[in-house]
């Protein structure tokens, strides 16, 4: 256990790829600037992806160009295939997530293979990036749900997480794409793979669809997990996977995590400015809860004291 969390911005890709409203490459820097100065150490900021399937995501490479560079960050690109996986290489990314959906109807949706095809897929990928010296995070989307298929049985999950890691994959994110699940679930799946792999390898990546994001984020920390996924103001959805709604906040996380002892580096305060130009660019309101309650001290006169 230790007293340090690591949050992943994905803001940026996974926020805005089902938005129906463009945001030019100018906008996405900027909003890139304003989450590392809020203290940001983490993001995934692009996938290389079709960009007639993923139109938001089809100046990847021109984004990649402008983003901050320091030596304390760290970024990871999204790649669905091998060309996905090396545009990343080339583009210089010293860290690519890989896709691997637990059903077969999920898997055609989102990448047009079969659920054995996409494992190979993967494997494929994670044995070229092993000879490429490229870190390797692998998704097991619809962790707890599949938008077509219902329910997925925690042992579907559980064999996933493992063939990946047999497969050379360094970490594994379990990803509840739709914001399905429960923390009874998160115990169960997770519980077991942090007894085999340790809870160090291991993301956790949370939709709020039904309101129980922060639950299962607190339950996968009791775990010892310490890396997770977040959207900056909530931003978020899969074009792939209906129903599924926003990404659990940042600003949410970060208060949830540090007011519980796990220091995160970031700043809520200054995530306000990155969340106002995501509103501004999408054209629509954005924002965690604890923004609202923020809200409604500063209207008091009094100061949001977080912790």
């Amino acid at each position: 256990m230790t007293d340090t969390a690591i949050i992943n911005e994905v803001g940026l890709r996974d926020g805005l790829q089902n938005q129906p409203v463009p945001v030019s490459t100018d906008t996405k820097a900027r909003i890139a600037d304003a989450l590392v100065n809020a203290g940001v150490r983490y993001l995934e900021p692009v996938s290389f992806v079709s960009p007639k399937a993923v139109p938001q995501m089809a100046d990847a490479a021109a984004l990649t160009e402008r983003l901050p560079r320091r030596d304390d960050l760290h970024y990871t690109a999204l790649v669905p295939n091998l060309k996905g996986y090396q545009l990343a290489r080339d583009a210089g990314y010293p860290t690519v997530a890989l896709v691997l959906s637990t059903t077969d109807t999920f898997n055609q949706r989102n990448l047009n293979m079969s659920l054995e095809q996409a494992a190979a897929s993967c494997e494929t990928i994670l044995s070229a990036a092993r000879e490429d010296g490229i870190a390797t995070r692998t998704y097991i989307s619809g962790a707890f749900a599949c938008p077509y298929d219902g329910p997925v049985p925690v042992a579907l999950t559980q064999s996933l997480a493992e063939r990946m890691f047999a497969a050379g994959s360094d970490e594994v994110a379990i990803a509840d794409t739709i914001g399905g699940g429960n923390p009874r679930q998160m115990k169960d799946i997770m519980a077991p793979l942090i007894r085999e792999f340790g809870a160090g390898r291991f993301y956790v990546h949370l939709h709020d669809t039904r309101g129980l994001a922060a639950a299962m984020a607190w339950e996968a920390a009791d775990l010892g997990v310490r890396r997770f996924d977040a959207s900056l103001g909530g931003l978020g959805g899969c074009p792939f996977a209906p129903g599924a709604t926003g990404n659990m906040a940042t600003e949410d996380l970060v208060y949830l995590l540090e007011s519980s002892g796990l220091k995160t580096g970031i700043d809520i305060q200054g995530l306000r400015e990155a969340i106002a130009l995501a509103a501004e660019a999408t054209e629509r309101p954005l924002g965690g809860r604890i923004l609202s309650w923020m809200a409604s001290q500063e209207k008091q006169g009094k100061t949001a004291c977080l912790w």
